[in-house]
This record gives C-alpha cells, sequence and structure tokens, in this order.
C-alpha cells in the first residue's frame, strides 16, 4: 500500500505517542508499504520546533535528518497537478497544509494516514484513522 503520513502521524510515531492508532501503527511497520512525506510536513516540522511547539533538543534541520534516519519515507512532490487539485479538493476548511496533503494522496491514489476530522470526511480521499 502507497500511504501518504500527515504531519501528525509521522510525528506521533517518531515520538512514541499513545494517540497512534493501532491500524496506522501497523501500516508504518508493516512489510511491502510504501510510505510517503510531503514536503508540506517538514515544513510544518520546521515551524512546531522554531515555534517551542514540538520539544526536540536540536536545530530543526538536524532533528528532521535524524527523523528521516528512523523512519526512512519517499519525498512526495509538490506538482503543478497537485497545487491545482489543492483548489479542487473537497475540503471543509481553507487550510493550505491540510490542502496540499490531501490534493497529494488524492493526486497520487494514496491512502492517507490522519486523524484529522475534517480530512477523513473528505469524499476525495482514502484515509486510515
Amino acid at each position: 500500500m502507497k500511504a501518504l503520513l500527515d504531519t501528525h502521524v509521522w510525528l506521533w510515531y517518531l515520538l512514541a505517542d499513545k494517540r497512534l492508532s493501532k491500524a496506522q501503527l501497523k501500516l508504518i511497520e508493516g512489510q511491502g508499504n510504501e510510505l510517503w512525506l510531503s514536503a508540506i510536513s517538514v515544513w510544518e516540522a520546521h515551524l512546531l520546533i522554531e515555534r517551542g511547539r514540538l520539544p526536540v533538543a536540536e536545530a530543526p534541520s538536524r532533528w528532521i535528518s535524524r527523523a528521516m534516519e528512523i523512519l526512512p519515507v519517499k519525498q512526495a512532490p509538490l506538482t503543478f497537478a497537485i497545487v491545482h487539485r489543492s483548489r479542487l479538493i473537497r475540503l471543509e476548511h481553507e487550510d493550505p497544509a491540510d490542502r496540499f496533503l490531501a490534493a497529494t494522496a488524492a493526486e497520487m491514489k494514496m491512502t492517507l494516514l490522519t486523524q484529522d476530522s475534517r480530512l477523513l470526511r473528505c469524499p476525495d480521499l482514502t484515509c486510515v484513522a
């Protein structure tokens, strides 16, 4: 399965957060699954670290480099088609990061691992909560 990790799912896995669902954990650790991450998630992690909302003891770039070693992921590109779809996707809100994640999953035909209720309700997505 090709799975796109929502930012919080990626961070929860790395931080061993108990909010990560058993279904998501099984997919992340399962053999044969392709794990993908959007550059938007890396950007969001940078912001969280810079603002002190993600408690790490090192610079954002160093922490993210180590995170990529702990959980290897494929980089989901931000393409013109994804940007276009981000404006067409049927999502209840205008948060640009969520729109790019949703559009990436839809455009690349990936399952989105998320616990965001607004993304879960999007009829254009296949999600695992």
